[in-house]
């Protein structure tokens, strides 16, 4: 019953429609015990000869009004119950995926899409059954079950009533045995497929790369044997569940033993009619739904507890990127200042950064260089706020950060990452990501600048074609493009272009560092890159070395004093003369 406990957020919440749905089950039980009473009353005016037609008729009257009472009541208590618990998985889902959204890049680098997945359906849905059919299947047993033993005992015989239910209370031992065995079991089958998840995203995902190395039937087979976990470890819920119904009708089958050995006794003696004998067997077989529903009971709310378990624990991790309860409403603009002393990844003990002094004036173009692993993704990510500063502070306008509430600061950033996501929507609207209101003409612009408008427009449905998941039905160059358009459409104070233009030629390359110094005048853009020839016109380039910046300058100034950057020059220039075949 703890897991009603935890959710009593949700069942005050929906107080209303609960107690009217709860009041409306224990009516139709009253309802239900009708009729085995009238079949009891006619038997026995059958076996003393006084039955009339107009008893029968009214007797028959009465059955059929209740049975549509029942009908109409059943309906009503069912959509307030079972409303209610649909309800609660929205609000489950919503509240989850609130949760993800709020949470930071290091979250999503710990959890597995699969995992988060697994969560966010089967099991919700778990938690869904559990206050629905949970609900229904413990208050109908208790109120049903309870009117029916208390007719037996007080309108028959208490003594055959208490004879009759002797083995009920080793019905209740086995079902909470079998209760707890199932919510360690099903937490198990539970986290297998959330590893099945796993492994079928990471395969869809990673086809190309499959077929490529030839890894089709390892794939399968690793695939096989998580799916053959999967089905072991629900066999053995499926074990756990099968033990209930036998157990509850073999119990049942006992109770009807009792109640006709010695049923027949007290028929014998006097002490009941015929007529009450055949109502208490009625009643008897009425007991075996509130029975298999108890047992079913069980079956639900370790299921539920169980995956609700997963999901609270999964609401209680925290991300250490909040926002003040002061903070400033203000979209950032101004000066951008950098000060890093000292930078480490979570659980990490090597240190990524460290002595960054920088000052960024708006409308200043800043390239970023070096060696892979140098810290360049990890710096704008920091002034992305997805990590926490660590010891050191980034302020614009003169205010930290950090003052800035979390939605207005990154409002001031357009970003494009190495890593370039599409929707599976239309080439419009994945441009229009960044800016939903945008017009149609405006989203053509922002295109132009990216240089993949004649792209787009050369295919059949031009602006309107749907792009498959990821985008895999564009090259790499027009995916970095699209995203670069989708940034401008955004017109930010500072764009951040990670690499985005690796995968695009020189001629395409130029093109688009010309569109963005003459359409963002005034405001101040990075670019990170590994091809040299894309910040010779920086205002200022910074080369990062094992964490810091080792030179700061101008192209002109940096090929000058002959450091790494100037040598990072002449092997590109070296490279491209060999690809060339210049000798």
């Amino acid at each position: 019953m703890r897991a009603f406990w935890d959710l009593r957020w949700f069942f005050w919440q929906e107080r209303f429609k609960y107690s009217f749905g709860i009041l409306l089950l224990i009516i139709v039980a009253l309802l239900s015990l009708l009729p085995p009473y009238v079949v009891g009353v006619v038997v026995d005016a059958i076996e003393q000869n006084r039955l009339t037609t107009d008893m029968l008729a009214g007797w028959m009257g009465a059955m059929m009004a209740a049975g549509i009472c029942m009908y109409v009541l059943r309906y009503v208590w069912r959509i307030m119950i079972f409303g209610s618990s649909l309800h609660l998985g929205r609000t489950l889902r919503y509240n989850l995926y609130q949760h993800f959204t709020r949470m930071s890049s290091d979250f999503f680098g710990r959890k597995r899409t699969g995992d988060l997945m697994a969560h966010a359906t089967n099991d919700i849905t778990a938690v869904q059954m559990m206050a629905g059919q949970g609900v229904l299947t413990i208050v109908d047993s208790l109120v049903m079950g309870g009117f029916v033993v208390l007719a037996m005992a007080v309108g028959i015989s208490w003594q055959l009533t208490l004879i009759t239910l002797l083995p009920m209370p080793l019905m209740a031992l086995l079902t909470s045995w079998y209760g707890h065995l199932l919510h360690q079991r099903f937490g198990d089958a539970q986290q297998s497929f959330s590893q099945l998840n796993n492994r079928t995203q990471e395969s869809i995902s990673g086809v190309k790369v499959t077929k490529t190395f030839g890894y089709e039937q390892e794939d399968i087979q690793a695939f096989d044997e998580q799916s053959r976990d999967v089905v072991d470890k629900n066999e053995r819920v499926a074990r756990i569940d099968a033990l209930f119904d036998p157990t509850i009708t073999l119990i049942i089958g006992v109770c009807y033993l009792l109640a006709i050995g010695f049923g027949a006794g007290y028929v014998t003696d006097g002490t009941i009619t015929i007529g009450q004998l055949t109502t208490f067997s009625v009643y008897l077989g009425m007991l075996i739904w509130p029975m298999l529903a108890f047992g079913w009971f069980f079956n639900i709310i370790e299921r539920g507890h169980a995956s609700y378990d997963r999901i609270r624990q999964l609401m209680a991790e925290r991300t250490d990127i909040t926002d003040q309860k002061a903070g400033v409403k203000d979209v950032p603009a101004g000066v951008l200042q950098i000060d890093i002393d000292e930078f480490y990844y979570p659980r990490s003990e090597t240190r990524a950064l460290h002595g960054i002094r920088a000052s960024v004036q708006p409308g200043e173009t800043i390239g970023i260089v070096g060696r892979t692993g140098a810290g360049k993704t990890t710096l704008l990510r920091l002034l992305l706020r997805e990590l926490k500063s660590g010891d050191g502070a980034i302020t614009i306008g003169g205010v930290p950060a950090e003052a800035y509430y979390l939605d207005t600061y990154r409002l001031a950033f357009g970003n494009v990452p190495q890593e370039h996501f599409l929707f599976s929507m239309t080439l419009a609207d994945n441009i229009a990501f960044s800016n939903p209101e945008a017009a149609q003409q405006d989203i053509q612009r922002a295109a132009g600048l990216a240089a993949i408008h004649d792209d787009i427009v050369a295919l059949p449905q031009g602006y309107a074609t749907a792009v498959g998941e990821r985008g895999v039905t564009l090259s790499g160059g027009q995916k970095q493009r699209i995203s670069i358009a989708r940034a401008l459409l955004q017109n930010p104070e500072i764009l951040i272009l990670d690499d985005a233009l690796s995968a695009v030629d020189a001629t395409t390359e130029q093109q688009i560092l010309e569109a963005l110094k003459r359409e963002r005048e005034g405001k101040t853009t990075f670019i990170v890159t590994h091809r040299m020839s894309t910040v010779k016109e920086a205002d200022a380039v910074w080369v990062l070395e094992n964490g810091t910046v080792v030179e700061n300058g101008s192209h002109q100034a940096l090929m000058e004093a002959r450091g790494i950057y100037a040598e990072m020059v002449k092997r590109e220039e070296l490279k491209a003369q060999v690809e060339r075949g210049d000798r």
